[in-house]
């Protein structure tokens, strides 16, 4: 294990987020709100000194592998985070550390789950902090970090796999740090683009600027109590967009840059994401239609919200969707698992895997009927390899593991099963919102310390895929051999 590469990593990260902390200060200049920008300038220049004193010397073995790479992506979300809860700790808007990191993690990890009755009385610093935590996590992190450190070697790609979501990652381009700043750049561009979409259409600046992270890194923080219904209509339309746009695979965008437009266009994972948001939408819409008034356009505008929203695990909310009828309701747990596309910043198990399943299944149902033939899985017209269909497997055993323990443990809180379910359902798929004392409405103050804890290592283990978080507490990985 190299422990001083580790170390060298942790101590860039830390400098980063000191710089990420310099833009709320800036916020909470502007907004004349000296306490926030003093809490934020501390906690900057907490973190620029422990990152600074720790990568004075470079390590004179910077090689590392798989297990560190896992490693590193795990330490690094956690120290982030630690440091990232300080500004609302120091100013006591949020009085509790527990319940600060539980915040910052949420933002993050683009959960968006909160333990705040009110949000507004964070102020404007903070929460421009705690949206744009929502842009920070969203690509990644350590994403930003290979930006502006590149160690040659091919290591870097251990960092990569570590941190992007899906299946399987791949470098767009041969080396990673073009990669990572190839992606970057559409994400920036992105990103501008929605922020002067939002402002054109109507929004102040400061929300179109924490509504864009927010869509950006599909969070779902908002800024006002009342959540995303102050806004117009047409203003909930581009929110809606900008989510679904944020749920498809980077690899489209990089391919429609590249004016590759045929293969971008036939991206199945893309095809199968938008007919589920298309035919979720038109089912919940018909069966909220009563509820609505028999108002169609009413009930399609918020059921395509709703569906753009929990899919893409963003989490932003128009309507109490925790009064909707049954049927919406499994609909709508169906889409928080089911997740956005793989290599996008949405949450979940991700479009590919549910594929991957669905394919496996048929082909081991058509080898009992036919013993003799000979099936392989394809996706995106290509054989996938047994290991891409191993990890798939591995990975969905390990989810339903965590899943059931992490509902177990919480279980010993006073809430009812469905709360309970949903808790985790929101947490370990980066929603935020659940069902019950979960719901659009409601937040997660009232569960025990204990429970918060578990939340939080699920929010984690959610963003990072499991793997890095089970290294992370796996023995060997520390006292093992190479």
């Amino acid at each position: 294990m190299n422990i001083n590469m580790i170390v060298y990593v942790l101590g860039w990260v830390l400098k980063l987020e000191a710089g990420l902390m310099l833009l709320p200060m800036l916020c909470a200049l502007i907004y004349k709100e000296l306490w926030a920008f003093s809490a934020l300038g501390i906690s900057a220049l907490l973190s620029l000194f422990i990152g600074t004193l720790v990568t004075l010397r470079k390590p004179k073995k910077i090689a590392y592998y798989v297990k560190e790479g896992f490693v590193i992506c795990a330490l690094s979300w956690i120290v982030l985070s630690l440091i990232g809860a300080l500004p609302f700790y120091i100013t006591g808007t949020i009085p509790h550390y527990i319940d600060a990191v539980f915040e910052i993690v949420s933002g993050f990890t683009t959960t968006g789950a909160s333990i705040l009755d009110e949000v507004e009385h964070l102020g404007k610093g903070l929460l421009f902090w705690r949206s744009f935590s929502h842009w920070v996590g969203g690509m990644g992190v350590l994403v930003l970090v290979l930006t502006i450190l590149p160690l040659g070697g091919g290591y870097n790609m251990m960092i990569m796999k570590a941190e992007s979501p899906g299946p399987a990652v791949s470098k767009m381009v041969p080396r990673v740090a073009d990669t990572a700043k190839a992606l970057y750049k559409i994400y920036f561009f992105l990103t501008i683009a929605w922020i002067l979409i939002f402002f054109v259409c109507g929004m102040d600046l400061f929300d179109a600027l924490c509504i864009a992270f927010g869509a950006a890194g599909t969070g779902g923080f908002a800024v006002r109590n009342s959540g995303m219904g102050d806004y117009s209509m047409f203003c909930q339309f581009l929110i809606t967009i900008a989510m679904i746009m944020y749920g498809v695979n980077f690899n489209v965008y990089y391919l429609m840059q590249k004016r590759k437009y045929k293969d971008a266009l036939g991206c199945e994972e893309a095809r199968v994401y938008f007919a589920i948001i298309i035919a979720s939408s038109i089912f919940i819409a018909f069966n909220i239609l009563k509820m609505c008034g028999g108002d169609l356009i009413y009930s399609l505008h918020h059921s395509f919200f709703t569906v753009a929203s929990l899919i893409t695990t963003t989490g932003f909310s128009t309507l109490d969707f925790n009064t909707w009828p049954q049927p919406s309701q499994m609909v709508l747990l169906f889409l928080m698992y089911c997740g956005a596309c793989a290599g996008s910043t949405g949450g979940g198990i991700k479009v590919s895997r549910v594929i991957i399943l669905f394919k496996e299944i048929g082909k081991d149902l058509l080898v009992l009927l036919h013993p003799e033939a000979v099936r392989h899985i394809r996706l995106e017209g290509k054989r996938l390899e047994h290991s891409v269909v191993r990890s798939v497997n591995c990975y969905l055993i390990m989810y339903v593991f965590i899943f059931l323990v992490s509902v177990f443990i919480i279980s010993f809180d006073k809430f009812d099963f469905v709360t309970n379910f949903s808790a985790v359902a929101a947490t370990f798929n980066n929603i935020g919102p659940g069902l019950g004392a979960v719901g659009p409405v409601c937040n997660y103050s009232e569960y025990s310390d204990l429970s918060k804890i578990i939340l939080t290592i699920d929010m984690l283990a959610g963003r990072l895929e499991i793997l890095p978080m089970m290294i992370l507490l796996l023995p060997k990985t520390w006292y093992g051999n190479n």
